[in-house]
């Protein structure tokens, strides 16, 4: 984990297993994200693996072999689906820097990520039916919330991944670059919004995040009461006051 110009950077690194998830990993990983989080100075988040082969290719399969006994599954699936719930409501925007395979636990992490950009090698798939598993990190649940159905059940049922021309197409990803510029082209993103103001978008997350849970009429409702919070903020003062004046804004989350 690192940060630097209002950008968190955290990376999933176990490279030996093409970055796989196990328990400890996992600790890791919302060990960091709570750490940016309660970090003012970090305004944007970036997910990525560590090596150019995989961003996570899964859960770790050796360590899920190993454990015997309904409970020990469910300890597993308890801990990540927190993890990945975390990801998904944190109030900073995510991006995941998809730098090789995301499979599995992989696919379900990004899916649980605000924006996804693709290195042009990068595969992404839900193999699980061909472990006779099935996706039990979210990923059940999530892919058909962002894919037609049909489509999320030919990922599922037949296991075979996609690649990032694809992805892109489906509407899983934002953009595919190539490999040498991905972390650049997502550092650059990353700065782009890490500009706005950071209370703005906090707000902005959770009236998309929660409004998509919502009836219309209810989600209007949600969007009023937001905006609303938005409008007595000095960072919105100060956007419309750099707009009149015809210089940069300075956001300060307040």
């Amino acid at each position: 984990m690192e940060s630097k110009a209002g950008i968190g950077l955290i990376t999933i690194n176990r490279p030996k297993t093409l970055n796989a998830l196990n328990l400890q990993t996992l600790a890791a990983l919302e060990a960091a994200l709570t750490t940016l989080e309660q970090d003012r100075e970090v305004r944007v988040i970036v997910f990525t693996g560590a090596g150019d082969k995989a961003f996570v290719a899964g859960g770790d399969i050796e360590d899920l072999n190993s454990r015997q006994g309904l409970a020990h599954y469910q300890g597993f699936a308890e801990v990540i689906h927190r993890v990945f719930r975390r990801v998904e409501t944190c109030d900073k925007p995510t991006i995941a820097a998809v730098n090789g395979y995301a499979l599995g636990g992989g696919a379900e992490l990004l899916l649980a990520t605000d924006i996804r950009i693709l290195a042009d090698h990068a595969r992404i798939g839900l193999p699980e039916i061909l472990l006779g598993l099935f996706p039990g990190a979210g990923g059940s649940q999530r892919l058909i919330r962002q894919l037609p159905l049909c489509l999320a059940k030919q990922l599922m049922f037949t296991g075979h991944p996609i690649g990032a021309e694809r992805a892109v197409q489906l509407g899983l990803a934002n953009m595919v670059v190539p490999a040498a510029e991905l972390m650049s082209e997502v550092m650059a993103l990353a700065a782009d919004i890490a500009a706005k103001s950071p209370l703005t978008l906090k707000l902005m997350k959770r009236a998309l995040l929660h409004g998509g849970e919502m009836t219309l009429a209810n989600a209007l409702a949600y969007e009023q009461s937001m905006i609303g919070l938005v409008l007595d903020t000095r960072d919105a003062h100060e956007g419309c006051s750099a707009f009149l004046a015809k210089r940069p804004a300075t956001f300060v989350g307040e």
